[in-house]
C-alpha cells in the first residue's frame, strides 16, 4: 500500500509546485531587475524622452538685420505684412491634394488659380520656377500683400480654407522705384532647403524649416550675421493636445545690422549715369558698319583709392530685387533668366569678363619698365604696325612720331605697345623658346597687378578674368585641339583659318599673339571691379587693397560693433619714378589726350582728376568702351558693351558722378554745398541709445537729399553717439525700430 503524505500531495505534485515556484521567483526577479534598469539606471533618460513626448515646440522666426548705406539709410530692411500661407502638409490629406481650396484661394485674393497651384509645388529638376524650394513641412507663403479684409475672410471662414493661414509677418523690403536700386550687390532671399538644414544641423548656426537664406549679393555673404537665430517656446501638453503648463524656452535673437560703405546717393547717380549712358549710345552710330550701336550691358564702380571701400557699385540691365518678396511668378522669373532677357541678376561689375582695350596699358608699360625700356625714351608712333604679312594699325591711323611712353599713354598710341611687345617676344625666344629662356614681362607684370585672380571683394560668385600666359596657351590648346583640328581649314572662312592656325599652334605663343596682348586685346578679360583695384593703387601711391561692401556689423540693439577693416593685399610692381611718370600722364589724357574732349572745362586746378581711355574690339560684336579714371579720392571705373569707345560712351557720365561727388556746376565752377561726398565718410552712423540709427531721410530729390546729409553731419541729437564710440563697441546699428514681435507669425517646429 503506497503512503500518501499527510498534505495529500504526491512527490510528484511536489516537484512540479516547486518547479514553477521557482519559475515564478525567476520572473519576479527578471521583472524587479527590468524595472530597476528602466527607473534607475537609466530612468532621467526615459523621463527625458516620455517630457519630450509631452511637449509641442513653437517657433518665433528672428526679425532679419538692416542692411545700410554708410549714413545709415537702409538698403533693405523690413516691414510687417499679411502674409497668406500654405500648409502642404495639411493640403494633402485633402482628398484632391488641397486643389479645391487653393482655387478657392485664388478667388478671395484676386490671383489666378494656377499661380497659387505652382507657388506650392515643390521644386526639383523637372519642376520649373515658379515652386517652393525650402521644406515642404514649412508653411508656403501665398502673398504677401493681402488686405486687412482679404486675411479677415481667411480667418473668419476657417473651415473653408483649411490648411491656409494669414497672419502679420516680418517681410523683406528693398529700396523703392526711384531711389538707390543696388540690385545687384544686395541680392535677394529665399527658403531654407531640407538639404541645407541638414548640412548645417552641427554648426554654430543651424537652420530652422522657417528660415529664409540669401541667394546672392550681401544677403547671402553676409547671411549668417543678418539672419539672426529663432526663438523656440516650448508647451507642456496632455494627451489631448491640450496645454498644461509652459516649458523652457529660447527668446529669438533679431539679426545683426550691416552698415555699408555704399552711399546711396553715390549709387543712384552712378544707376542714372549708366543708364543714361547706354541709352545715349544706342542713338550713335558704328562708323564701321553703320547700325546703331546696342550698348546691351554696362557696370560702373565708384571706390575709395586709399581704402578699397565700395562706394557705388551698378550693373545693367538691373531689376526690382523686391519681386523675389514672397515668391517669384513665372513672368518675373522669366524675365530675369530667360534668353531674352540680357541676365539682369548677373553683377557685371564683378562677374562681367570684357578686354581691358587700352585701358590695360597700364600694365604694359610697368612692364616694359621693368624689362628696360626707359619711361621718357623715344619710340615711334607710326600710323601701323606691320609682322609678316599682317597690319597691326592704330587707331584711326594716328602717326604722333617719336614719343615717350607717358605721351603713348596720353594719346593711347598702340604702336609703341606693339614695337614693345614684339622685341620682347622675340627676345624671349620667339615661337620656341628655349627651357627658362623666357622673361615673360608682360605677362609676369599683369599677375602682379592682381590680374588672373579674384580681388576678394566680399561678395559671392566673382570671377577670376584671365591672363593668357604661355601656361593658359597650353591648357587651353588641350582642352580644345580635337575640335579646333575637326573644324579648322587652311583656305576656309576667318573662323576656319583660326581654328586651322589653332590646331597646329595654339599651344605656342606667337608673336600676333603677343603684340595684341599688349594693347588689352586678343585673350585677355579683365572685370570692372579688377581695373578699380588697380587704377586706385595708382591714385594712392601704389597699395593694392582688397575691395569691401561690409563697412561694420552692429547687433540688434546697437551696443556691440564690429568694424571690417580695410586690407592690403599687396604693392603694384612700379617703382615710384614711373608711377610719378604714369599718374602725370593719366591727368594729361583728361587735359590733353583721348578724353580731352570730354573734360573741357573741368575744375582741374582744384580737383585733378586722371584717366585712360580703352576701346576693346570684339569678335562678331561692336566695342566695348572702357574709361578708367580717379582722383585723390575715389576711383570710378566704367565699361558698356558695345558702345564705341570709351570716352564716347562713358566720358559724359563719368565727369557727371564726379560733378555730384564733389559739387562741380557745368561752368567748372565748385559749390561746396551741392557736393554729395567730397571726401570719404569716414565715420560710421550715430548710434542712440535704444539701438536705432539716426539716418537722413532720402527724399528722391538730390538737391534735398544734399541739405538733409548737412543737417545729419553736424546736428547730434543728445542721446547718440558715433558708432566708433558707442560702448563695447568696434562697428554699427540700425534705421528703425524692428516689426513688433507680437505681429510675427509663429509656426509649430
Amino acid at each position: 500500500m503506497t503512503n500518501i503524505p499527510e498534505t495529500g500531495r504526491t512527490p510528484r505534485v511536489q516537484t512540479r509546485l516547486v518547479v514553477i515556484q521557482i519559475l515564478v521567483l525567476s520572473l519576479l526577479g527578471t521583472l524587479g531587475g527590468r524595472l530597476w534598469y528602466l527607473q534607475i539606471r537609466e530612468g532621467a533618460e526615459y523621463q527625458k524622452e516620455a517630457s519630450g513626448n509631452h511637449v509641442q515646440q513653437v517657433v518665433d522666426p528672428a526679425v532679419r538685420g538692416d542692411i545700410l548705406d554708410a549714413r545709415g539709410v537702409p538698403l533693405a530692411d523690413n516691414e510687417t505684412r499679411l502674409v497668406v500661407s500654405a500648409s502642404r502638409t495639411d493640403l494633402l490629406k485633402q482628398r484632391d491634394d488641397g486643389r479645391a481650396v487653393l482655387t478657392k484661394l485664388a478667388g478671395v485674393l484676386g490671383m489666378r488659380p494656377e499661380d497659387v497651384l505652382q507657388k506650392v509645388r515643390l521644386c526639383d529638376a523637372e519642376t520649373p520656377q515658379p515652386c517652393w524650394n525650402g521644406s515642404p513641412y514649412q508653411p508656403i507663403p501665398i502673398t504677401d500683400e493681402a488686405t486687412a479684409k482679404q486675411a479677415l475672410q481667411i480667418r473668419e471662414r476657417a473651415e473653408d480654407f483649411p490648411g491656409i493661414t494669414a497672419e502679420p509677418e516680418a517681410v523683406r523690403r528693398y529700396p523703392a522705384p526711384g531711389k538707390a536700386n543696388t540690385a545687384q550687390v544686395l541680392g535677394y532671399l529665399s527658403p531654407v532647403t531640407d538639404e541645407e538644414i541638414q548640412k548645417a544641423k552641427d554648426t554654430d548656426s543651424p537652420y530652422l524649416r522657417s528660415d529664409m537664406v540669401g541667394r546672392s549679393g550681401l544677403e547671402r555673404q553676409y547671411d549668417k550675421v543678418l539672419r539672426g537665430k529663432a526663438g523656440v517656446t516650448r508647451y507642456e501638453v496632455d494627451n489631448l493636445g491640450r496645454v498644461i503648463g509652459k516649458a523652457e524656452s529660447d527668446p529669438a535673437e533679431s539679426g545683426s545690422n550691416l552698415v555699408t560703405s555704399i552711399d546711396s546717393r553715390v549709387q543712384r547717380v552712378a544707376e542714372y549715369e549708366l543708364d543714361k549712358a547706354m541709352k545715349v549710345a544706342r542713338q550713335q552710330y558704328d562708323k564701321i558698319t553703320g547700325e546703331n550701336y546696342k550698348a546691351d550691358s554696362g557696370a560702373v564702380v565708384v571706390m575709395e583709392a586709399k581704402t578699397g571701400r565700395i562706394v557705388a557699385m551698378a550693373s545693367a540691365p538691373t531689376y526690382d530685387p523686391n519681386v523675389w518678396v514672397g515668391g517669384i511668378s513665372a513672368r518675373d522669373y522669366k524675365a530675369l533668366t530667360g534668353k531674352n532677357s540680357d541676365y539682369p541678376l548677373l553683377n557685371r561689375a564683378i562677374q562681367g569678363q570684357a578686354a581691358p582695350g587700352s585701358t590695360f596699358k597700364v600694365v604694359s608699360t610697368a612692364a616694359a619698365v621693368e624689362a628696360g625700356y626707359p619711361f621718357d625714351g623715344r619710340y615711334p608712333c607710326t600710323s601701323s604696325y606691320s609682322v609678316g604679312g599682317q597690319v597691326f594699325k592704330n587707331f584711326e591711323g594716328e602717326n604722333f612720331g617719336p614719343i615717350s611712353l607717358g605721351r603713348a599713354l596720353e594719346v593711347s598710341c598702340d604702336t609703341v605697345f606693339y614695337g614693345l611687345a614684339d622685341k620682347e617676344w622675340k627676345r624671349d625666344g620667339g615661337i620656341n623658346p628655349k627651357k627658362g629662356q623666357p622673361k615673360d614681362y608682360f605677362f609676369k607684370a599683369a599677375h602682379q597687378f592682381g590680374l588672373g585672380k579674384e580681388t576678394g571683394v566680399d561678395l559671392p560668385n566673382e570671377v577670376t578674368g584671365r591672363v593668357p600666359d604661355r601656361q593658359w596657351k597650353l591648357d587651353y590648346w588641350k582642352a580644345n585641339k580635337d575640335a579646333w583640328c575637326k573644324s579648322g581649314k587652311k583656305d576656309g572662312t576667318y573662323v576656319e583659318k583660326i581654328a586651322y592656325e589653332n590646331c597646329l599652334e595654339g599651344n605656342k605663343m606667337r608673336e600676333g599673339d603677343e603684340i595684341n596682348y599688349s594693347i588689352g586685346q586678343g585673350d585677355t578679360l579683365v572685370t570692372p571691379i579688377q581695373e578699380a583695384v588697380i587704377y586706385g593703387a595708382v591714385a594712392n601711391g601704389g597699395t593694392m587693397y582688397q575691395p569691401t561692401i561690409g563697412k561694420a556689423v552692429v547687433s540688434a540693439d546697437g551696443r556691440t560693433v564690429e568694424e571690417i577693416k580695410p586690407r592690403r593685399t599687396g604693392k603694384l610692381p612700379v617703382s615710384r619714378a614711373t608711377l610719378k611718370g604714369m599718374d602725370d600722364a593719366f591727368a594729361g589724357v583728361i587735359t590733353r589726350g583721348t578724353a580731352a574732349w570730354k573734360f573741357g572745362g573741368w575744375p582741374q586746378d582744384r580737383i585733378p582728376l586722371h584717366a585712360k581711355t580703352g576701346t576693346a574690339e570684339v569678335y562678331g560684336k561692336q566695342t566695348t568702351s572702357w574709361l578708367a579714371t580717379y582722383s585723390k579720392d575715389y576711383t570710378v571705373i566704367m565699361t558698356i558693351a558695345q558702345a564705341g569707345t570709351g570716352s564716347g560712351a562713358s566720358g559724359e557720365a563719368v565727369r557727371n558722378i564726379y560733378s555730384a561727388l564733389y559739387g562741380v556746376r557745368s561752368d567748372g565752377s565748385v559749390d561746396q554745398k551741392a557736393a554729395l561726398l567730397p571726401q570719404p565718410q569716414k565715420s560710421l552712423p550715430k548710434v542712440r541709445t535704444d539701438g536705432t540709427i539716426a539716418a537722413p531721410k532720402v527724399t528722391g530729390d538730390p538737391a534735398k537729399d544734399v541739405e538733409a546729409s548737412q543737417k545729419d553731419s553736424t546736428g547730434t541729437a543728445g542721446d547718440e553717439q558715433p558708432a566708433a564710440t558707442a560702448p563695447t563697441s568696434t562697428s554699427t546699428g540700425n534705421t528703425r525700430r524692428r516689426p513688433r514681435r507680437k505681429g510675427s507669425r509663429r509656426m509649430l517646429a
